[in-house]
């Protein structure tokens, strides 16, 4: 345990800051799985509604540092690229 006031006040900031970056990465982590579940499915309609929320979500995600922006960018292609398959 911290012995430091500035230690334990990092503690909580530490603490706040987590909760924030775990609930954006089960949004990051639904909205690809909406996007996957429908080209498991092979419905396009699905997939291609549920991609501009998935999009969305990885931009904000990178805009923010909760994921590094190349990443962002290679999860959208990818899910792309799945769709544009499923034609």
């Amino acid at each position: 345990m911290p012995q430091l006031q500035a230690a334990k006040k990092d503690l909580r900031k530490n603490q706040r800051r987590r909760a924030i970056n775990d609930r954006w990465r089960s949004a990051i982590h639904k909205s690809i799985r909406a996007v996957q579940d429908a080209i498991t499915e092979k419905d396009q309609k699905a997939a291609a509604a549920a991609m501009p929320k998935a999009q969305a979500v990885l931009d904000r995600a990178s805009r923010r540092n909760i994921i590094h922006p190349n990443k962002a960018a290679r999860k959208k292609s990818r899910l792309l690229k799945a769709i544009a398959k499923i034609k």
